[in-house]
């Protein structure tokens, strides 16, 4: 069953009384995704962590607690997504270990070499411009740093369920030519039920 439009609008950009809902129902829904790809990350006490279409802020606590003498940032360019993580996260953001911020992934609000590793799980098909959005994620992230990568394919078969007006599925190759283009070296794709897992590495 193909999903409604306005929900798949919702979780491109989650505004208003329906967002809350939707931001609700995609803690639970892709939790173990999460999880997935956070320790795909590896990450080590002391090293900051970027967070790219962070949502419902649900990963942030997760990440926190991997490195508490490092800081986890959250960026989404919903404004209520940004609310509600911040909220989820006040007590980090207050113990200065969390930071939510209102920003799109080819504007990151932050200079140079900022994070060790950046997370983005489900959130690359509503990037216009990978090419743009990889470089500016290359940009803050320190050489060496690591990404990690989770979205659909667009060869997978439940990618039929999403409007295609509002969700844009690249192919695997496509993804990792073009990180290559821009200075990432990818080190592992790994299925993930119907998902696919990548992590790159920035060049030195």
């Amino acid at each position: 069953m193909r999903r409604p439009a306005f929900i798949a609008k919702q979780a491109r950009h989650a505004h208003g009384p329906l967002g809350r809902l939707i931001a609700f129902i995609m803690a639970r829904e892709t939790w173990s995704q999460n999880q997935r790809a956070i320790a795909a990350l590896e990450i080590s006490n002391g090293e900051n962590v970027l967070d790219i279409g962070c949502g419902h802020g649900r990963s942030l606590p997760a990440l926190s607690d991997l490195t508490p003498d490092g800081l986890v940032v959250g960026v989404d360019p919903s404004e209520l997504m940004v609310e509600i993580a911040a909220n989820r996260t006040k007590m980090l953001i207050k113990a200065c270990r969390a930071d939510v911020a209102h920003a799109s992934v080819e504007n990151l609000p932050f200079v140079a070499g900022a994070f060790d590793k950046v997370l983005c799980v489900h959130v690359l098909y509503f990037w216009p411009d990978l090419s743009d959005a990889f470089k500016e994620i290359a940009r803050v992230l320190k050489p060496g740093g690591l990404l990690a990568l989770l979205f659909r394919t667009s060869d997978g078969a439940a990618t039929a369920s999403f409007p295609a007006d509002v969700y844009l599925f690249r192919s695997c190759e496509e993804v990792a030519t073009i990180l290559t283009k821009v200075g990432f070296s990818v080190e592992a794709v790994i299925n993930v039920g119907d998902c696919v897992l990548l992590t790159a590495r920035r060049s030195g």
